[in-house]
């Protein structure tokens, strides 16, 4: 695991604002619902350095706000993410500016999965090569009816091989492959056939439907999902046996928790549980 310090990104985005980069990614909260926007249509919000790093910063920097049980990664215009910034990956810029260009994609993916609360990719329009990562790694990713999916590096002379990891870990091996190898799109249902996304709807209902997801999960006890998401994540690394062993004292330490009580003694005395959101 990566870990970054809260105040290590919040010294990075006062210098952001020092040089005069402009605000590729903004947060906002309401009711419990965190938003990153990706916001950089004219480069269809390619994963450059500068855009990784905005939106590491909006997760760690708001991820362990009390308030906070949600959060939607999102983007503005027709394009999720066309991937990383190509002009970041020229010869001139050597292999330790490419090594680099990599690793902090990689710490992103970390934080996602490492995030305390569940991270939802909306999705409505294109989501190529590492913005195809992108989305493979969120929590749950609920998509238009018009959206596609890609990882076409081999057409650019630059093989998908970090998209696929995350490609190749939610999706079967062969549409993984078929993907990869061609860098043909899939379309909506493709994806939500094989596993890419959670859920397909059309377009004038994708606000809605990622509403519903949200308040779902807001209905539930942080610390609860909390531990569920870890254990979710932790448990796929291990065998079945293994897995089992460790899900039982999870599930103890669960109902040892404060809102894992109230949540049995609401169920037996028929009512709905007060959560404390306490751990």
């Amino acid at each position: 695991m990566l870990f970054t310090s809260t105040r290590s990104f919040r010294m990075l985005g006062q210098l952001g604002v020092a040089i005069g980069r402009r605000t590729l990614s903004t947060f906002s909260h309401k009711d419990g619902v965190g938003t990153v926007l990706l916001d950089n249509e004219k480069t269809r919000n390619s994963l450059s350095l500068d855009m990784m790093n905005s939106i590491l910063r909006n997760i760690v920097e708001n991820q362990n706000n009390p308030e906070l049980r949600c959060i939607v990664l999102t983007a503005k215009g027709r394009v999720f993410s066309a991937g990383h910034n190509l002009k970041e990956l020229t010869p001139e810029q050597g292999s330790e500016a490419h090594l680099q260009v990599f690793r902090k994609c990689s710490e992103l993916i970390d934080a996602i999965r490492s995030a305390p609360v569940p991270i939802i990719a909306k999705v409505d329009g294109l989501a190529a090569a590492a913005g195809c990562q992108l989305v493979a790694s969120c929590d749950i990713a609920v998509c238009s009816d018009t959206s596609s999916f890609s990882t076409p590096g081999a057409s650019f002379g630059i093989f998908c091989s970090t998209p696929g990891v995350a490609v190749v870990r939610a999706v079967p091996r062969m549409k993984a492959a078929y993907m990869l190898l061609t860098g043909l799109p899939i379309d909506a249902r493709e994806a939500l056939d094989a596993g890419l996304v959670s859920k397909v709807v059309s377009q004038d209902r994708l606000d809605e439907e990622v509403t519903n997801i949200c308040n779902a999960i807001a209905s539930k006890s942080r610390p609860v999902i909390e531990l569920g998401k870890r254990f979710f994540y932790e448990q796929l690394a291990l065998d079945e046996k293994t897995a089992y062993d460790r899900g039982e004292q999870v599930m103890v330490d669960n109902l040892a928790t404060k809102d894992g009580r109230e949540g049995i003694r609401s169920f037996v005395e028929k009512r709905k549980p007060k959560w404390s959101h306490e751990g």
